[in-house]
């Protein structure tokens, strides 16, 4: 009897040990999702969202969470006019080099002239669909009527299929991950150009009797990628455009359009999560000792050939 007892206890004592030990790498798994620190960069917010910067996450643990969770993302670009020539195929073809590798990926690409949209091969998981959209005069109201046309499109489409939604802008070339760290609720980025200036110098609009005014605010974001849950871009849009069209019955148009519009909405309504200007930087700025990682560059512009006509 006192033979099976200590038997018994010793059962219990390795029952237990082996339950620590499981605890253990589970916490350790969990914990290993959580950011880490970085010196030299703000990496967290005033109301405590992130800063992504590179050497703040562990890549393959993101990955193998979303995977298992099979996380599905949509991205957005709009290749109007001569943009489709110029930058379309460059986009999309370094896109399925970079962007959410692993998961699944849907491009949504909105253009006037569908049938010059080049055939890009792509990889496991990954579709492509073209949208048709209305030729507009001025490229200002391109930029401006996009938001509507998003919102749209994930009201009747994009929501159906995926969980998350990246818009970019299409003059822009992936050189680097853009992977699952990048996805949260509410998605916004810091400009390359104004991350490390003073507030005073943000470029937000100042008039008043524009509904994109702002006095004062967080962050200079940039237009050129914002993302996040389905639900919230579309709220985003939805508060841009009706915006953008107030301003246009006031006969107002924000300094930067729907850029200034973003900034308001992100004032109001904060991000998430922050992606540092490593996921859009400017290479005409140099060198930076911040950004270790160059994941997506502007490519380089051609406005008075590309805006005219």
């Amino acid at each position: 009897m006192k033979g099976q007892f200590f038997t018994a206890v010793s059962g219990l004592k390795e029952r237990s040990a082996g339950t620590f030990c499981c605890l253990v790498l589970l916490v350790v798994s969990f914990t290993s999702l959580y950011l880490r620190a970085r010196q030299g960069v703000d990496t967290r917010t005033s109301w405590k969202a992130p800063i992504i910067w590179e050497g703040m996450f562990d890549p393959n643990l993101y990955d193998q969470n979303h995977i298992q969770n099979q996380t599905s993302v949509a991205l957005t670009v709009f290749a109007v006019g001569r943009y489709l020539d110029t930058y379309l195929k460059t986009f999309l073809t370094s896109a399925e080099q970079h962007f959410m590798l692993g998961l699944q990926v849907t491009y949504y690409v909105f253009t006037d002239q569908p049938e010059k949209v080049p055939n890009i091969k792509l990889g496991p998981q990954r579709s492509l669909k073209v949208i048709q959209v209305e030729k507009q005069s001025r490229w200002q109201d391109i930029s401006m009527m996009r938001m509507k046309t998003i919102s749209d499109a994930i009201e009747s489409e994009i929501r159906h299929h995926c969980r998350y939604v990246f818009c970019f802008d299409v003059d822009q070339v992936f050189k680097g991950r853009f992977g699952s760290e990048a996805l949260g609720d509410s998605v916004a980025l810091l400009h390359a150009w104004f991350y490390k200036l003073p507030k005073h110098k943000f470029t937000y609009d100042r008039n008043p009797k524009s509904k994109a005014f702002m006095e004062t605010g967080d962050y200079y974001y940039h237009a050129a990628l914002f993302g996040g849950l389905s639900e919230n871009v579309k709220n985003l849009a939805d508060f841009c455009f009706l915006g953008i069209m107030e301003d246009k019955g006031n006969n107002v148009e924000a300094l930067w359009h729907d850029e200034s519009h973003l900034n308001k909405y992100f004032w109001l309504h904060k991000p998430s999560r922050l992606l540092s200007p490593e996921y859009c930087w400017d290479q005409i700025i140099g060198e930076n000792s911040d950004i270790r990682v160059k994941r997506l560059i502007w490519a380089p512009k051609h406005y008075n050939r590309l805006r005219t006509g």
